[in-house]
């Protein structure tokens, strides 16, 4: 005959679902948040490339005497340019003297929308929001030198705000 305390301690039946009850209810509260998540930050992402492109904007004109990128904005942004905002090549900079820039190391990917990814600038000389045509992700206005994200009006974020109007 065997001794009761032989038998080791289990878990019973309605123990073990009760555990697996609870792990569900807390699981349903997690996962929608962790995916919230997910999407405020390509929100947050694109708010601060948006403000390191407006500062590299803002710089580029500070140094080169108030006059703004030009239809060229990529390359003007990403490589050293003299003062009247001409680009060129690293190595030539040396026998120039006063050089300015680079003022980005690399042109950012847009973070959200149907255009993620994309690092292609469109030009725009008429002032208003990015309509989203075309497939460049940024659109650079020189009427007002701004620049936003390429998406149609469409595209919001969870609050509803327009990705164009950032």
């Amino acid at each position: 005959m065997r001794n009761r305390n032989s038998w080791g301690r289990g878990f019973s039946l309605i123990e073990l679902i009760i555990v697996v009850v609870i792990i569900g209810i807390i699981a349903s509260i997690a996962v929608p948040k962790m995916s919230r998540g997910a999407r405020s930050a390509g929100m947050n992402t694109l708010r601060m490339d948006l403000a390191l492109l407006r500062n590299a904007i803002e710089l580029f004109a500070m140094e080169h005497d108030g006059k703004f990128p030009d239809a060229s904005i990529g390359t003007q942004l990403t490589q050293y340019s003299n003062f009247s905002g001409t680009t060129m090549h690293p190595i030539k900079r040396a026998n120039i003297g006063v050089v300015y820039g680079p003022y980005l190391k690399a042109m950012p990917a847009t973070p959200v929308g149907t255009k993620r990814g994309n690092t292609e600038i469109k030009i725009n000389a008429v002032a208003g929001l990015p309509d989203g045509s075309g497939t460049e992700g940024w659109e650079y206005n020189t009427a007002n030198n701004t620049i936003r994200i390429n998406l149609a009006g469409s595209e919001v974020d969870d609050d509803g705000v327009k990705y164009n109007t950032y």
